[in-house]
Parts: C-alpha cells; sequence; structure tokens
C-alpha cells in the first residue's frame, strides 16, 4: 500500500501541472511530454520521410496547394497573435509539399511541415470549390498542429504506460491468471474507452479549428461538408466501426460540421481583416461556450 501510494502521489501532481487549454475551443488538454521533445522528434521523423517521398513535379497544382496553405497558415498565425499567443509562432517554421500518392490523405507535423498527396487533390477536382475543398483540408491539419494533438497523444500514451505499472503494482500478489485477465482488461478499456475516443475527439475539434482557419482565410467553410460527402463516396461507406476506429465516421464529421458552419461564419464570416482580428481574440476569450464533438483518414 505504501509502495502504491508512493506512485500516485506524484503522478496526481504531474497531472495537475501538466493540463493546458486548447486554443480556440477552450477543452482542457493533458501534455505531460514537452514542446521542445515533440517537435525535435516530429522535424526527425518528417526529414526522414521527404528523402524518400516523391515530389510532385507538377509545378501548377504545387503551386495550388502552397498559395492555399500559405494563406491557412498566416490566419493561424492572425489567430495566434490575436489570441496573446505570439510566443508560439517561434515553433512554426512551414514548410509546404505536395507529394505525389493516390492516397486520399495530407498531414501537417508539429511545426508546420505540410503534406499534401495528389490523390487528395484530385478529390478536390478543378472546379470553382478546389481551393474551398483544399482550404478544409490543410486548416484540418493546421488544426492538429495548433492544438498541439501531437503532444497530448504522447502524453496519453504515457499515462496509460503509467496506469499499467499501478494496476501492475496493485495485483502483483495475486494469482498468475488474475494478473493476466486484469492486464487484459485495462489494455482493452484503455484503448476502447479513453485513446481511441480521444482520438475522434481530436479529429473532430481539427475539423472546427479548420473551418475557422479556412474562413479567417477567406475560403468557404461549406466546402469541408461537400468534402467530406466525397470522401465518404470514394470510401463506399464502408469501413470499421467507429467504436474501434481513431477516426469519427464521415456522417459524423458532416453532421458536426453542419451545426458548427453557421457559428463559425458568423463569428469569423462578414468581418475585414482588422474585424477578424478583434473577433478572433473576442472567441478566444469566450471558448468556454464552444462544444466539440464526441470524438481523417486525413492526417
Amino acid at each position: 500500500m505504501v509502495y502504491r501510494k508512493s506512485l500516485l502521489l506524484p503522478l496526481c501532481g504531474m497531472l495537475l501541472a501538466a493540463c493546458s487549454t486548447v486554443s480556440m475551443t477552450g477543452r482542457k488538454q493533458l501534455n505531460l511530454v514537452s514542446e521542445s521533445e515533440i517537435l525535435s522528434a516530429s522535424l526527425s521523423e518528417y526529414q526522414t520521410y521527404m528523402q524518400s517521398a516523391k515530389v510532385s513535379t507538377d509545378a501548377n497544382a504545387t503551386a495550388v496547394v502552397r498559395n492555399v496553405a500559405q494563406r491557412i497558415a498566416s490566419a493561424a498565425e492572425s489567430y495566434l497573435r490575436a489570441s496573446g499567443q505570439e510566443a508560439d509562432l517561434q515553433n512554426y517554421a512551414w514548410e509546404f509539399n505536395l507529394v505525389q500518392s493516390d492516397e486520399l490523405n495530407a498531414f501537417c507535423m508539429p511545426g508546420g511541415k505540410i503534406v499534401v498527396y495528389t490523390g487528395m487533390l484530385s478529390l478536390a477536382g478543378t472546379g470553382a470549390d478546389r481551393d474551398d475543398e483544399l482550404a478544409a483540408v490543410i486548416g484540418h491539419e493546421v488544426g492538429h498542429a495548433i492544438a498541439k494533438h501531437g503532444q497530448e497523444r504522447a502524453s496519453q500514451q504515457l499515462l496509460t504506460q503509467l496506469g499499467g505499472q499501478l494496476i501492475g503494482v496493485a495485483v502483483a500478489n495475486k494469482a498468475a491468471e488474475t494478473q493476466q485477465a486484469v492486464a487484459l482488461a485495462y489494455g482493452m478499456g484503455a484503448q476502447y474507452g479513453a485513446l481511441l475516443p480521444f482520438s475522434r475527439k481530436h479529429e473532430l475539434e481539427a475539423d472546427y479549428i479548420g473551418i475557422v482557419l479556412a474562413t479567417l482565410a477567406g475560403y468557404d467553410a461549406d466546402a469541408a461538408i461537400t468534402l467530406w460527402q466525397k470522401m465518404e463516396a470514394a470510401s463506399g461507406g464502408s469501413g470499421s466501426s467507429e467504436f474501434m476506429s481513431t477516426h469519427p465516421s464521415s456522417s459524423t464529421r458532416i453532421k458536426q460540421l453542419q451545426k458548427d458552419i453557421p457559428t463559425v461564419k458568423a463569428t469569423y464570416g462578414t468581418a475585414t481583416t482588422t474585424t477578424k482580428a478583434a473577433a478572433t481574440k473576442k472567441a478566444a476569450k469566450s471558448t468556454t461556450t464552444k462544444k466539440t464533438g464526441t470524438g481523417f483518414k486525413i492526417g
């Protein structure tokens, strides 16, 4: 019992000290892993990826992606400045790449390294709403970065490991069969009861931040709905159970976007550049009024 308390008390103190708030939504999050560690690891992973990635040689398509990505990045920077988070800007060194792949995917690493696959660009098409849909994709990815989801997920994994150690101590004197049963139950409970739901929540949160950034950058947030309708059609409506997935279903995302877009447009959509900054600052101070959903394949 003394040993368990010696583990539990420092853990409780660490959890209290590691709580922070997600910019733009007001959700409390856990950050046990330092931002410098995440940035260093993500940069190394990105550099390794780019060494083998087939970068598109289509100059026109690359220009389309970089133009939209730059506008989204600028909107993110404006938001961070207006909401009193200017110090976070030092963590971003934006880079935009179009990579040749049929996969319907894109990602933004912590630190601002953005990659869009040509398959995703093709899904957005060549019509008038192409850039708006692309803005929804890139805005979502940048949303992951400025909400520090990578840092939070690493922290959740660390906390799960610590919890497993505590459970192990608690049943150390039990029969081997009991220890195995408890370990299995804890592992499944952590996976389906905590880690996956948190991942789904991150996705819906990034969707919300993405439509805010797209609106601030001058794009039509409604394109996020048409994008996910295309994604749903492309997948044939099939896939694993949402309960057992890290991503919410397309229909869940569409329903949440339909709820969020009118509010986002009313808050950010009709303002001039100056008043948009003021609205952003006001919204950042009133994040408790925004509720995220219950939760890619985007990023």
